[in-house]
């Protein structure tokens, strides 16, 4: 659960980023999102959160 708010935030960001730096239009925020909840309805859906969820785990276990 946390990493899916986690996630949804980061992705939030970077769209918002996107919208104010990169000239990303409402609409193609709107198609973005739109893809993305049809993607997770897909059977594709949880080999793309155990591929998040590895790399999330990757990221926590590096040192610095």
């Amino acid at each position: 659960m946390i990493l899916s708010i986690s996630g949804v935030v980061l992705f939030g960001i970077i769209v918002f980023v996107f919208f104010r730096k990169d000239g990303l239009k409402p609409s193609h925020a709107c198609v973005s999102a739109l893809f993305g909840f049809y993607l997770a309805s897909t059977a594709i859906a949880p080999s793309i959160k155990a591929g998040g969820e590895s790399l999330a785990s990757l990221l926590g276990g590096v040192r610095f």
